[in-house]
């Protein structure tokens, strides 16, 4: 049986990784499938988010990766897929996500929607906090695969140096204006 999990995945996380990896186990084959969202702004582009998750999912020999643009029943249709495969953290997700439920069932009736909840370690991730925590400095490859956590430093990086005040030299300060970006945490000095 093929299911599907649908979602924006700006950026993956390792909470979205817990749910395909479980997924993997219970299906013959998953296919993450990379949904634009209009009425958000992405962090990267559908190319980039497809190369991410590829890049974290290698280890999965029955994941494939893919994008689509419009109905989530419709390329499970496509696909021939009987599953969709959602992810709950917490009480809102449920709300949103049995109402998402009940509307591809009116357009599907032929097409369950099966949800996992994340492992609990998970339950307060979002693509959201990754992008809030980074946007800040602060480090996130604690939350999203390390090849990831690269990207992200990286994006951030350009942000807050095009963004900063430079000085009279031209370079910019080094001050609490001019946040450093610490996306990946620095190892631990090991005693000894």
């Amino acid at each position: 049986m093929i299911a599907i999990y649908p979602g924006s995945f700006d950026p993956i996380t390792r909470g979205h990784l817990d749910v395909i990896e479980r997924g993997c186990r219970l299906f013959e084959q998953v296919i993450v499938v990379v949904f634009r969202n209009s009425s958000k702004s992405p962090l990267f582009t559908v190319p980039q988010r497809l190369d991410q998750i590829r890049r974290s999912t290698r280890h999965l020999p029955n994941l494939e990766v893919d994008s689509f643009d419009g109905l989530t029943v419709t390329y499970a249709r496509l696909r021939q897929a009987k599953v969709l495969l959602r992810g709950l953290r917490v009480v809102s997700d449920f709300e949103m996500e049995l109402q998402m439920a009940h509307t591809n069932k009116t357009l599907a009736d032929d097409i369950e929607t099966v949800f996992l909840a994340t492992s609990t370690e998970y339950s307060f991730l979002s693509s959201s906090v990754v992008k809030e925590i980074a946007r800040f400095g602060g480090p996130v490859d604690h939350l999203v695969p390390q090849a990831v956590a690269i990207d992200i430093c990286k994006c951030y990086a350009k942000t807050l140096i095009a963004s900063a005040p430079t000085t009279a030299e031209g370079s910019a300060p080094t001050t609490p204006e001019a946040p450093q970006i610490e996306c990946l945490k620095k190892p631990h000095a090991s005693g000894g």
